[in-house]
C-alpha cells in the first residue's frame, strides 16, 4: 500500500493545470474525492465513528462548493473533472 504522500502527489500529478499547481479547484476537487472514499472505506468497518463522520459531510460540502464554483466559470472544466472522477453516475 502507498504512502499518504505517495498517493496525493499521484493525485496532483493527475489533475494539476501547469507544473507548479496545488491549489486551483480541480485538485482540490480531486484531493478531497480521494479523502472521502478513504473515509467511506473507514466507515465499513468503524460504523459509529460519528466524529469522523462530521468531517466526511465536511468534506463533501467542500467539495460540492468547489464543483459549483467550477460549473458556474469554468463550464468544461466541471465536465471534465466530473467524468474524470467518477462522480455523477
Amino acid at each position: 500500500m502507498a504512502t499518504a504522500k505517495e498517493v496525493k502527489e499521484k493525485v496532483l500529478n493527475d489533475y494539476r493545470t501547469h507544473g507548479t499547481d496545488t491549489g486551483s479547484p480541480q485538485v482540490q476537487v480531486a484531493l478531497l474525492t480521494q479523502r472521502i472514499n478513504e473515509l467511506t472505506e473507514h466507515f465499513k468497518v468503524h460504523k459509529k465513528d460519528n466524529n469522523s463522520r462530521r468531517g466526511l459531510l465536511k468534506m463533501v460540502s467542500r467539495r460540492r462548493k468547489l464543483l459549483d464554483y467550477l460549473k458556474r466559470t469554468e463550464i468544461n472544466e466541471y465536465h471534465e473533472i466530473i467524468k474524470k472522477l467518477g462522480l455523477r453516475r
